[in-house]
């Protein structure tokens, strides 16, 4: 519903292909020798941690799809790892297997506890553990279609958000992402620049919310060039706000110096012929129920829809929000 209505004809190539990126931690060499000798193929690209500070580095940079994290380590514990990513809104939905050589049933619950999706015991059957991090990975993208791209959370995972907040009866708001002119820049530029405003604009987002938002605010990936915030009223003007300020601050830097100075590009438009465009802006519609009730997804994707095209009427970058009392 979310997509259909938002998405549109918005969609960046290269998003259905990819190798999984595997980040297996662990303190002992041979055991990351064999478990990435296990998982080498088309299939994945496995990275290697030696400790959890390193791994909680390469999860911010490499944003892999899951994460095989031993228990015993020192100075910090794959327990504590897995609390700090469960913390983090670009982390808290990879799946997380723990590995340790304790067996009782206390420890696996308490492994459980700090946000773990599997657990296994030492010594491992290689090859088992190769089937659960594939049965992870297809339930990861069947319940959230992460994001190859940005690695944020997608389609159903976002209708998901937003239908827990309504059964909860809580109020809340939703903050429609969308970049203007993103179109007639990856035609000039071409798609591999074009993902990488992508990348900028995820950053820009998520620094937002980590600077203004909370633990349980939530980030999507609709795709292409739409993002989504789930958030509360009190906290999305200045989510939005900074989005903004960040995006506005670095999207000069990802066009060639002659189309800077100029302040736009020239490219084609919707009907194929040849436009002048100026420096990307981005605009942000908050729909909210706090003045009406809104009682399922599809409601929240069809006011989300009808600000962007208001918002998209005002020069430069900006937010709107829905100002109306009833339906």
């Amino acid at each position: 519903m979310f997509d259909e209505i938002l998405r549109g004809e918005h969609s960046q190539p290269g998003e259905s292909k990819k190798r999984y990126k595997i980040l297996v931690v662990d303190d002992d060499p041979n055991i990351r020798e064999l478990i990435v000798e296990t998982l080498n193929g088309d299939k994945y690209n496995p990275l290697e941690a030696r400790d959890g500070m390193e791994a909680l580095q390469l999860c911010e940079i490499e944003r892999p799809d899951i994460v095989v994290l031993d228990v015993m380590m020192p100075d910090l514990d794959g327990l504590e790892v897995c609390l700090r990513l469960r913390g983090e809104a670009l982390t808290r939905h990879i799946p997380i297997i723990l590995l340790t050589a304790k067996g009782l049933l206390e420890d696996k619950i308490k492994g459980m506890d700090t946000g773990a999706d599997d657990y296994m015991t030492k010594p491992f059957d290689p090859l088992e553990l190769e089937a659960r991090i594939s049965m992870h990975l297809r339930r990861s993208v069947r319940d959230g279609e992460a994001s190859p791209l940005t690695g944020l959370p997608g389609n159903r995972a976002i209708e998901e958000a937003i239908d827990t907040r309504i059964r909860a009866g809580l109020r809340f708001a939703v903050c429609y992402i969308d970049l203007d002119d993103f179109k007639a820049y990856n035609d000039r530029y071409g798609f591999h620049a074009g993902s990488e405003v992508i990348k900028l604009t995820t950053q820009a987002i998520l620094e937002s919310v980590d600077k203004y938002g909370d633990a349980d605010d939530f980030i999507g990936h609709i795709g292409g060039d739409d993002f989504i915030v789930v958030t509360e009223m009190k906290r999305a003007p200045l989510i939005s706000q900074e989005i903004i300020r960040i995006f506005d601050a670095r999207i000069p830097e990802c066009y060639e110096p002659e189309d800077r100075e100029r302040g736009s590009i020239i490219s084609t438009d919707r009907q194929g012929k040849l436009n002048e465009f100026p420096i990307m802006t981005i605009s942000i519609a908050v729909a909210h129920n706090t003045y009406r009730d809104l009682d399922h997804p599809g409601k929240v994707a069809q006011i989300a829809a009808e600000l962007k095209k208001y918002a998209k009427t005002m020069e430069g970058s900006n937010y709107v929000f829905d100002r109306r009392r009833r339906d």
